[in-house]
């Protein structure tokens, strides 16, 4: 018989504060995946056309990127959990705004006021779960707040969905009405943790022309640009349009295919993240990129439901292996002890502007040479980000 001494220590529990982040995300997915798919629609019904309903989805991207660098100083000031409430408010505002608009414009600016805040709270959530989360369960808690998002994305549609007939102003109160939750949720169960309940907020802080000289944190921006481009870019806006162009896929598919992808991203991610914490954040983020770029490289030239929605699966597997590495590696980087708003606000850009970029480049790709060749480029972009990661070897996280 083992002796006490020889037992197997017990697993890190997730700390109270990581469970409240989320269901705060929970909450935020839940509405975004309400708003989402009647963006474009909503815009169209103020008679403009198809590029100008576009610009409704670009506006928001956009705002995020321009405003992402002054995320830093106000976490630096307020700290992290009142930068994070300020974040959600401003976006519960701008969806009330959106369910009131009266025209294009007001649309637009309602939608831009939503990207400040969306880009505010999405940082200022990093840096929580940079202090928060134990350095030893740093993928798992990644993982388990990834998947938050990913339910609420999976279950909002759907929901959506039943409330079609009630017109395109009343997702837009209801997501207003569940970030009005979220915030007071946040406001009250995080009081005390995150930041300085007032004045600035004294940790040593993470200098941005000090840590690009990391190269791990290189690394990191361009996994995260890499990533941006493939799961924040191309597979929203090319998904659906293949599937409308391909005669044996279809329009339904495309939301079947989207929805495999956020299941099996969902689900992996449980599993992933608790390998990232036990191999490591570099090798799971390699094997991460090399699935899904080789699910890529081959997924636009598929034109049966069943390959089809088998390389999405895929894909979602490779994607549950890259966030939550890379969350971990940026945690390890800033350290549970220092203000990291500048380094993790740049991360934050990172991805927008893979986002955006992989919007535009694989759209004019899948325009002028097709589906196949658009989503070809995607896989070698994700496949590119591997270099810089065997390029510096491994490296023991802080």
């Amino acid at each position: 018989m083992r002796s006490d001494d020889s037992r197997t220590p017990t697993k890190t529990p997730i700390p109270r504060e990581i469970w409240i982040l989320v269901v705060s995300a929970l909450l935020i997915a839940l509405g975004f995946g309400l708003v989402a798919p009647v963006l474009p629609q909503y815009a169209q019904s103020f008679n403009v056309g198809v590029a100008a309903a576009s610009a409704i989805v670009t506006v928001f991207a956009v705002t995020r990127l321009a405003f992402a660098p002054a995320t830093g100083p106000l976490m630096a000031r307020f700290g992290e959990r009142w930068t994070y409430v300020a974040g959600l408010f401003v976006v519960a505002l701008s969806s009330f705004g959106c369910a009131f608009a009266q025209g294009y414009w007001d649309l637009i600016i309602w939608r831009a006021l939503g990207g400040l805040g969306s880009v505010t709270f999405t940082v200022a959530s990093m840096g929580l779960m940079v202090r928060l989360a134990p350095p030893e369960a740093r993928g798992r808690t990644s993982g388990l707040y990834g998947s938050a998002f990913l339910l609420g994305n999976i279950c909002g549609p759907i929901l959506g969905s039943l409330l079609a007939g009630f017109g395109f102003r009343v997702p837009f109160l209801i997501y207003g009405v569940m970030l009005l939750i979220a915030t007071t949720f946040v406001a009250v169960f995080l009081r005390g943790a995150g930041g300085r309940e007032a004045a600035d907020d004294v940790r040593p802080r993470v200098l941005l022309a000090d840590v690009v000289r990391d190269p791990i944190y290189r690394s990191l921006l361009v996994t995260g640009f890499a990533n941006g481009w493939t799961n924040f870019g191309v597979r929203i806006s090319l998904i659906p349009l293949m599937a409308a162009a391909v005669p044996t896929l279809g329009v339904a598919m495309s939301g079947m295919a989207l929805t495999v992808y956020a299941l099996a991203n969902a689900i992996a991610q449980q599993f992933t993240g608790r390998f990232v914490d036990a191999v490591g954040r570099r090798p799971v983020l390699m094997v991460g990129l090399t699935v899904s770029g080789l699910a890529n490289l081959v997924f636009g030239w598929s034109t049966t439901p069943l390959f089809y929605l088998g390389l999405s699966a895929v894909a979602g597997l490779g994607a549950s292996m890259i966030m939550p590495a890379m969350q971990a590696q940026m945690a390890d980087l800033v350290g549970a002890d220092r203000n990291g708003g500048s380094a993790l606000s740049t991360y934050s850009m990172a991805g927008d502007l893979g986002s955006i970029g992989g919007t535009l480049v694989a759209g004019i790709i899948a325009e002028v040479l097709g589906f196949g060749w658009a989503f070809m480029v995607t896989g070698a972009v994700l496949l590119l980000a591997i270099i810089p990661w065997v390029v510096i070897g491994r490296r023991t996280p802080a």
